[in-house]
């Protein structure tokens, strides 16, 4: 490995939105957000831009810039200044709190490491990251409950090169489609110096609760062990090196993606479900289990509710909706010369089922009653969100990133920054399991498809 990278902090700030616009405020959260207290693992996400700027001018405009625009931003989405609320009895459940003066932690920083090798998609070492994303801020004991910081933001120079904006959140305060939201604002806003131009495109966040389920909320709580887990003690995870670890990103073309799909609609014609998803899902699947000796894998699969509700709900709903689909297989099964269409037939048989279940979507809302075993692969993102639309008027992103990956050994998803019918895979693995991985993707799509 390297000797670790130079960091230098430039400048760390608290942002807060203007005073006297948002008052004291509160957001209840729902069962689909109480999933996420078990599941305690922060969100980091970076996005790298070219920026062939010297130091003098990062401090004198861009940091300025992107101060004054957060603020602004936060005026429309205080849960990412406010706190979340644990309380210590079951009477009172947690929720969002925004109190007058509460802020963000912003770190404005400098680093030596290179820029053009991060954004690359080649592998690269994992704890480069961890250098550029920030951590969430210390745990407060406040009147009867504990505080905790849910969003926080770093901005890193690469002298002459680039900049990163990394984001870390707790996943209490959204999904996927929350947290573009408050991208795509602060984007638009950073651009045009006001909130005009967002304020235009109607896209303000929805915070009335359009979900209640009670007996779920109940049930999903009884599991967080909330007393025992949250104290004054706690403090959001944190990932940090060295490690072996190193990440890259596959690309699934469209012409692949269509090969893929028409080989499992030819081989598996009863199953009604073969979406750009569910196919490139299947394969990453049976890549990685090869892997592996002979053990269950779950693969957990993340599905939007927003549109399968009765009644739907808007696409601005602000908060998690959110269920898991669940596929479960052997890895000797799924390593065997037909084991990416037995990945594509289990994922697409239990996507069909939970998107046609009678009893509704809801059903399927976790923690739930499974024997998990210990190899577990989650998806994190979206084909929905656009993440290289965020221009902060730097032009689009050159590269995104999930580092949370890192976590869990998950995969992220998007779409790709040339075209969005392309997908953009990122893995997590040792150095060793990813030369394999490389080799099995490569070869695999040579004998399944011609591309």
């Amino acid at each position: 490995m390297d000797s670790l990278p130079t960091l230098t902090v430039v400048e760390q700030s608290q942002v807060s939105p203007p005073p006297d616009t948002i008052g004291c405020k509160s957001l209840p959260l729902t069962c689909f957000d109480f999933q996420w207290l078990a599941l305690n693992d922060p969100v980091h996400t970076l996005f790298f831009y070219d920026l062939p700027i010297t130091k003098t001018h990062f401090i004198n405009t861009t940091v300025p810039n992107l101060k004054q625009s957060l603020s602004i931003t936060l005026q429309h989405f205080f849960p990412y200044a406010g706190k979340l609320a644990i309380f210590p009895t079951s009477t009172k459940k947690p929720e969002i709190c925004y109190v007058e003066g509460d802020s963000v932690a912003v770190t404005f920083a400098e680093c030596n490491l290179d820029f053009k090798d991060l954004t690359g998609n080649h592998p690269r070492e994992c704890d480069k990251f961890y250098h550029l994303i920030p951590f969430l801020g210390r745990t407060a004991k406040v009147a009867d409950s504990i505080r905790i910081p849910v969003f926080s933001v770093q901005v890193t120079l690469f002298p002459n090169s680039g900049i990163s904006i990394g984001m870390t959140n707790h996943h209490i305060l959204g999904d996927a489609n929350t947290y573009f939201l408050f991208w795509k604002a602060w984007s638009l806003i950073t651009q045009s110096g006001s909130d005009e131009s967002f304020l235009e495109t109607g896209t303000l966040p929805v915070y009335d609760r359009l979900v209640s389920y009670p007996e779920q909320d109940e049930r999903v709580l009884k599991c967080c062990n909330l007393v025992e887990t949250f104290n004054e003690e706690y403090e959001s995870p944190r990932l940090c090196g060295p490690s072996d670890m190193v990440r890259a990103t596959f690309i699934f073309t469209r012409s692949m993606i269509n090969g893929l799909k028409k080989l499992a609609s030819t081989q598996l014609p009863t199953v009604a479900h073969v979406s750009s998803v569910t196919v490139s899902c299947a394969y990453i699947w049976n890549c990685v289990a090869q892997l592996h000796n002979d053990e269950p894998i779950l693969f957990i699969l993340p599905v939007d509710c927003r549109t399968r509700i009765d009644p739907p709900i808007p696409t601005a709903y602000f908060g998690n909706c959110i269920v898991t689909c669940m596929n479960l297989a052997r890895t000797s099964i799924l390593k065997e010369k037909e084991g990416f269409l037995m990945a594509a037939k289990i994922i697409g048989e239990n996507l069909h089922k939970m998107l046609t279940d009678k009893d509704g979507i809801v059903k399927y809302l976790g923690p739930v009653e499974y024997d998990f075993p210990e190899k577990i692969m989650g998806v994190s993102g979206t084909l929905k969100v656009r993440y290289y639309e965020l221009d902060f008027g730097f032009g689009k992103p050159v590269k995104h990133e999930t580092v949370s990956i890192d976590y869990n050994g998950s995969i992220s998803i998007s779409a790709c920054r040339e075209s969005n019918e392309d997908l953009e895979f990122g893995v997590c693995l040792s150095a060793t399991e990813m030369d394999v991985f490389v080799n099995n993707f490569n070869s695999g799509l040579e004998s399944y498809i011609s591309v």
